[in-house]
């Protein structure tokens, strides 16, 4: 049995746990991290990233499908094949290229990687099983940083055709009939990837309306999509368990039961924070419902014990998780840090995409807030034209008496890119004025979002 002894010791190597351990090293942090998988943890092995070679994979097939039936572009295909397993096989090799990129900026920051399961004794102290035996840490300061696992339904456990997001990004052949159980952004993505790649799809979602926490006039422009592309949407439905005489998901809606056959149901109702099988039971940590509680610094009610990413709760976000390692590595070091964080931008990347960073106009009202607000469609942006993308808009959320931007939302196709541009808008403090007047190049589309604030100003000059 090995024993060493470390200044911080970081459990899980996902986002908030590479990062963390990653400034701490850089920082002269004497640092030990802990993972039984592979670095990377869910974000890079079975979610951001594969999903989105997934969806990146189903895009160009779509595309090139579209072109095997003729195109005012002109450009004229055969009718195009796809090879899943040659695509997995893809998206393992980038897979691979990160876990080994991840590992090496360990190893310059001079980060001691030990692989194996960790379990805690007390609050300073984990063992570790590894390969070769038991390994003891003893560490000034621990991070837990285990992450998140997928949530099951009582009547739909994992196993056989009922699969979760893990299991979905690694499918050898396109299912023929795919029922996803749950309409938020997991579902959607994935959903949306496999119609485009040949599945007949339904989606099946207990409220009212997919992605219910955005406003609707972000999502229509999804559902429409979704509806061209054949996708059936079933809302105000549950979805029950799987028939006993057949292949085939029992949902329930209106009290009456339906039949759906299907190949594989895809369960992704949400996430929960990974807990069990941590000895967290020795610890003395407050909780925050089915997460741990923290403060503005990362701290739980432990001295000595923080928790960032996906076991603190929501936003469930790779990039939240990572901005909290590093804070909590920089405050292990001595510097003086806290959660100052005005807005962390969310993005669904289905087709079109969906980005929302800040208050959403519902949002801000509710606060009590007198708004104006400015829509700018990409119909009327040269370079959506050119693109065939022309679905969606920008809309900026400001204070009414100082023109202070609050919120900023957009939905259509590569969205995704503005939204560091709307989070540093929100971050600093800038008004409707500051971005009107800031040249944005022509022709992009971020000048739908010089025109949205130009347009709550009172004088867009393109619509």
């Amino acid at each position: 049995m090995n024993e060493i002894h470390c200044k911080l010791l970081v459990v899980g190597a996902g986002p908030g746990g590479y990062v963390c351990a990653i400034r701490a090293g850089q920082l002269g942090v004497d640092t030990v991290i802990v993972e039984e998988a592979k670095a990377g943890g869910t974000c890079l092995n079975v979610g951001c990233i594969p999903s989105k070679a997934l969806i990146h994979v189903a895009e160009e097939f779509d595309k090139i499908s579209a072109y095997s039936n003729g195109t005012p572009l002109g450009i004229r295909v055969e009718k195009p094949q796809i090879d899943l397993a040659a695509t997995i096989a893809w998206k393992n090799g980038i897979i691979g290229r990160l876990n080994s990129g991840v590992q090496g900026l360990l190893r310059k920051a001079k980060v001691k990687i030990v692989n194996g399961h960790a379990r805690f004794r007390d609050g300073k102290t984990v063992e570790v099983e590894t390969e070769t035996g038991l390994q003891i840490i003893h560490a000034a300061t621990v991070v837990i940083a285990t992450g998140s696992v997928p949530l099951e339904l009582p009547g739909l456990p994992f196993g056989g055709n009922v699969i979760s997001s893990t299991e979905a990004l690694s499918l050898s052949e396109v299912p023929r009939h795919l029922a996803v159980v749950g309409g938020g952004y997991i579902g959607l993505e994935l959903g949306t990837a496999f119609a485009k790649l040949g599945s007949r799809v339904t989606i099946v979602e207990a409220t009212q309306k997919i992605l219910p926490q955005y406003d609707a006039e972000l999502t229509k422009p999804l559902a429409e999509r979704l509806e061209k592309i054949g996708v059936r949407i079933v809302v105000d439905a549950k979805a029950k368990s799987m028939a006993k005489d057949r292949n085939a998901l029992v949902i329930e809606r209106e009290g009456a039961e339906e039949i759906i056959d299907v190949d594989k149901v895809l369960v992704t109702v949400g996430r929960r924070a990974r807990l069990e099988g941590w000895g967290l039971e020795e610890l003395d940590l407050e909780m925050n419902g089915r997460a741990i509680r923290i403060d503005e610094q990362c701290r739980t009610s432990m001295r000595g014990i923080y928790a960032v990413g996906d076991v603190t709760g929501e936003p469930m976000l790779a990039h939240r998780a990572m901005a909290q390692g590093a804070m909590v590595a920089e405050i292990t070091a001595g510097l003086r840090r806290r959660w100052e964080v005005r807005c962390i931008p969310a993005i669904c990347f289905t087709d079109p995409e969906i980005v929302s960073a800040g208050l959403s106009p519902q949002e801000a009202r509710a606060q009590g807030l007198e708004i104006n607000q400015g829509q700018f469609p990409f119909h009327a942006n040269g370079r959506a034209m050119t693109m065939q993308a022309e679905d969606g808009f920008v809309r900026v959320v400001c204070r009414a008496d100082n023109h202070l931007i609050l919120g900023i939302q957009a939905v259509g196709t590569g969205v995704s890119e503005l939204s560091a541009s709307f989070a540093e808008a929100i971050e600093m403090g800038a008004r409707l004025e500051d971005i009107a007047g800031t040249i944005h190049a022509h022709p992009t589309r971020s000048e739908a979002f010089q025109e949205a604030a130009m347009k709550a100003l009172g004088h867009a000059l393109h619509s």
